[in-house]
């Protein structure tokens, strides 16, 4: 990935070499796109490996999903506070456009991997269609450790990089949204940017903004509510009730605490919780608005007066009903899935289990609800606040959650039924509904020229 460090040009990766002397198979993938090359973009590749035998007649055009349509990488310098220039990589993915513009976050994150992107982005594409709203997928990222800027620095290194990328965004291209370590400020700075470049103020360029700026009610909760809401309908169906159940969460930032607080309210006994700054837990159960309290006022959950304290490695075998992943990739790997006792798995963060891992977990009897359904409350909202900056007309929040509750238990209620239909997890159900819809829209455009 070395090789295009810093460089600010835009490529195709379909593009392949032909001459008469030695041509590429029309299916050979270069090598920064092949499984063993890379480590979340392979784990993508050996899901849709998996739901291929299940696509029939599409499966011909499956090769779309294995090559992103775009990749940008950027080179996004600013100048520090103390007047010294300071370099930082910069990426925009579109995986895929065939059911409408690219969707999908930004994170500002110091281990962001074009592999990272490109898996994300492609994860956009079938979360995207899985819940049937019409949108591609993309996502973006720059290498930083945001903690590191100060707030001048943040909003410079922020409107660079909206410059740079300004040639693929724009209300009917590619919408960006927040993502780990941004949030409603970042996208109202990349709103006005962008906006500033047009010469027109453009609010549906992003989702995720502040409500003065075109943003929607219910935006900020809407991935933790969805969690909650495919939570809750899968409990149902393998008779595990909610009042009472222990629930543990990796994360407690906009979506674990707010799955959390949902699931409490509901009954349920959040006994462990793990983030940046430590693990803690109280098998009697937390008060999670205390506990809520003091995130907010520590920035974490370590100190937390009625938590004990746990090493990091030993959460993964906390006793518990509901486990929620809701972090960052990777995070449940062949290493720990053995020792999970949870009955249900709520895939809060991107892809957080592996592929040797969901094996384990669907072996030991856990029922795992995939990232591509489970956290799809958030692109759904996204897609309700474009709507309404198209319109100019504003939903109340009570519309936006009914209308959120409805697309997600409709989402999981058809995934449910293709995993059975068919004896699959529901990861690779999900893959066969949203990778059906993506490639009939494929087939349907035919290729142009």
């Amino acid at each position: 990935m070395a090789a295009y460090a810093t460089c600010s040009i835009e490529f195709d990766p379909m593009t392949t070499v032909e001459n008469s002397s030695s041509a590429l198979p029309t299916h050979a993938l270069p090598s920064y796109l092949q499984a063993d090359h890379l480590g979340p973009w392979g784990n993508y590749l050996q899901q849709i490996d998996r739901v291929t035998p299940y696509l029939g007649g599409l499966a011909r055009w499956v090769e779309t999903l294995k090559r992103p349509k775009r990749i940008l990488v950027v080179d996004v310098p600013i100048e520090l506070d103390n007047g010294t220039i300071a370099h930082f990589e910069g990426y925009r993915v579109q995986h895929n456009l065939s059911r409408g513009p690219g969707k999908g976050g930004v994170r500002f994150h110091e281990d962001v991997t074009l592999s990272e992107v490109m898996a994300l982005s492609a994860w956009m594409s079938v979360k995207n269609a899985a819940v049937n709203v019409p949108y591609g997928g993309a996502k973006g990222g720059i290498r930083v450790d945001p903690g590191k800027l100060s707030r001048g620095e943040l909003e410079r290194l922020t409107r660079r990089y909206t410059s740079e990328i300004g040639l693929l965004i724009g209300p009917s291209k590619d919408i960006p949204a927040p993502d780990v370590n941004t949030n409603g400020q970042v996208m109202a700075w990349m709103m006005d940017t962008y906006s500033m470049n047009v010469g027109a103020t453009a609010t549906g360029v992003v989702t995720g903004k502040p409500v003065d700026l075109g943003g929607s009610l219910g935006r900020v909760e809407a991935t933790g509510r969805g969690v909650f809401t495919v939570g809750v309908e899968a409990a149902k169906l393998i008779g595990l009730p909610i009042d009472g159940a222990r629930i543990a969460v990796q994360g407690f930032g906009n979506v674990g605490r707010i799955a959390g607080r949902l699931f409490a309210e509901a009954g349920a006994k959040v006994v462990a919780v793990q983030d940046h700054t430590g693990t803690i837990v109280n098998h009697s159960g937390f008060d999670v608005p205390a506990l809520l309290e003091h995130v907010n006022s520590t920035g974490g959950v370590s100190g937390f007066s009625s938590g004990e304290a746990l090493s990091s490695a030993d959460f993964w075998s906390v006793e518990c009903e509901i486990l929620i992943p809701a972090a960052l990739e990777n995070q449940i790997t062949k290493a720990n899935a053995g020792g999970i006792k949870a009955r249900l798995v709520i895939e809060g963060a991107n892809g957080p289990t592996t592929t040797d891992a969901d094996d384990i977990l669907n072996d030991n009897g856990v029922l795992v609800l995939p990232d591509v359904i489970a956290n799809a409350g958030g692109v759904t909202v996204s897609y309700f606040e474009w709507v309404q900056d198209f319109s100019s007309f504003f939903w109340s929040e009570d519309e936006i959650n009914a209308r959120l509750v409805r697309i997600m238990q409709e989402a999981f209620a058809g995934v449910w039924q293709v995993a059975r239909e068919h004896k699959v997890s529901l990861r690779t159900a999900t893959f066969i509904v949203a990778c059906q819809r993506i490639l009939h829209a494929r087939e349907m455009r035919g290729l142009y020229p």
